[in-house]
């Protein structure tokens, strides 16, 4: 019953405070969480358990982060990021009908900034087959344990904040669509080896990357994205984007690709129906 009246409350202040920016939204649902016993006994479990973690590499592949499925067959799963805040709190609209006429499944990696900024297309969202929703962490902030930062972007401070930035956005994805993710992408993927640890003490999976589109370069041309995908595929490769960037070539990009993808041989599917491997 506990998680059930959480959940409504949080569903019924969603609607009320989407006019605040999203990070005061952040902070008030911490605040609920820090009154929630079995959210602040797994966070004290968790940072007694990992008080002397070394963060050990910090990049993009990472021991602990997976980066491929596990099949032999040309299957490719279509992962795009919803960063929000300062990095983004747009849709791209154009991407996503494309792909719901085509049926080409993806999988979405939602931060909970993007989430309070678009809570209705959220909603939609996460309602559609077509679409896992994952988390893309509740702050934006690169999981790290000594606040290491990635093209400017400050990362987490210490074993604490890094287990609110994964485990606050599973509460609060759950919340509203009644499922946990239980996959994770490091805001820029760049993460630490602590924190690949920490992530799979909630059960959480840290994923990555194996092909990069570029799309996140400002005013990269449609051919680039398209040259960036196409030379790098391969059977089980998950494949990096972004819809929240209506500005960027993703779209105008991946309408050229899917078609070229499909002629090779190419099908589309989900994290969730694939185990995952690193190299």
């Amino acid at each position: 019953m506990k998680s059930i009246h959480i959940s409504m409350l949080f569903l019924l202040s969603s609607k009320i405070l989407l006019s605040q920016p999203a990070s005061v939204v952040n902070e008030n649902f911490l605040r609920k969480l820090y009154k929630d016993n079995s959210y602040l006994e797994k966070k004290n479990e968790v940072d007694k358990t990992f008080a002397n973690v070394k963060p050990g590499t910090w990049g993009e592949f990472v021991k602990g982060v997976d980066e491929d499925l596990v099949t032999n067959k040309k299957l490719l799963a279509l992962t795009f990021d919803a960063c929000g805040g300062l990095h983004g709190s747009e849709y791209n609209a154009d991407l996503i009908n494309y792909l719901r006429r085509n049926e080409i499944p993806a999988t979405l990696f939602v931060s909970g900034k993007w989430i309070d900024a678009n809570y209705d297309t959220f909603l939609e969202l996460s309602k559609e087959k077509l679409f896992e929703i994952k988390n893309h962490g509740l702050n934006h902030n690169p999981c790290s344990v000594d606040g290491e930062s990635e093209y400017g972007i400050k990362g987490t401070a210490d074993v604490p904040d890094a287990f609110d930035e994964i485990e606050a956005n599973e509460r609060k994805i759950e919340s509203i669509t009644g499922r946990r993710p239980l996959f994770f992408r490091s805001s820029t993927a760049f993460t630490d080896e602590a924190c690949a640890k920490i992530a799979k003490n909630p059960n959480v999976t840290m994923v990555s990357f194996d092909v990069l589109s570029g799309d996140s370069v400002p005013g990269t041309p449609v051919k680039t994205i398209q040259r960036n995908v196409l030379k790098s595929v391969r059977p089980g490769a998950l494949i990096i984007m972004h819809f929240n960037h209506p500005k960027w070539n993703t779209y105008e990009a991946l309408e050229k690709i899917i078609p070229l993808l499909k002629q090779q041989g190419y099908t589309f599917t989900q994290l969730q129906d694939y185990p995952l491997k690193s190299k």
